[in-house]
């Protein structure tokens, strides 16, 4: 022993006061709990990943179901104001021939103010600059107006809250030739 303590350095301490591996049986019981709680831990973080995949799966479907229905139904409203209209026109053409004319102004006048309730309106363009977006060009003519200017219009063009749907076929000026 003496030996030992001549080869000892003065940072070190004996062997026998240093702290070494696990003894069998010392922590073993305290790893088993550790490793238990780490187990049921992970079991239940993945129980509540399952669970949430399929969550957020059902609400992909119901989410795609309520796109689907609204899809199907946006335009049950409007078609159903419009079947008013085509009982309006069946009249109509039963009508005598002095009455038509007014039934038929009639129907017009409020097939445009369903429209306008939807936000559908149609947009001028007689002696109007020529417009890609909005016009479409069937006729270049030779006129009095300047040149590009919408000269005639074959079909009316209609917006849908200021997206056009629906452009205007016109007739453009190609200016005096």
């Amino acid at each position: 022993m003496e030996a030992d303590r001549e080869t000892q350095r003065p940072d070190e301490q004996p062997v026998s006061d240093q702290t070494g591996p696990p003894q069998p049986g010392e922590d073993l019981d305290e790893l088993k709990k550790e490793n238990e709680a780490l187990k049921k831990a992970y079991e239940d973080l993945n129980e509540r990943h399952l669970r949430l995949a399929a969550d957020f799966e059902n609400f992909r479907k119901r989410t795609n179901r309520q796109t689907k229905e609204i899809r199907e139904f946006a335009l049950e409203k409007f078609a159903v104001d419009l079947l008013d209209v085509a009982d309006n026109f069946e009249r109509a053409l039963k009508a005598d021939d002095a009455s038509l004319r007014e039934g038929l102004e009639r129907i017009q006048k409020q097939f445009t103010g369903i429209m306008e309730r939807y936000g559908i309106r149609h947009f001028e363009c007689i002696n109007s600059e020529f417009n890609p977006e909005k016009h479409e060009a069937v006729a270049c003519i030779p006129s009095n107006h300047p040149e590009s200017t919408i000269v005639e219009e074959f079909t009316r063009g209609y917006c849908m809250h200021d997206r056009v749907i629906r452009h205007a076929r016109v007739a453009v000026s190609q200016g005096k030739k």
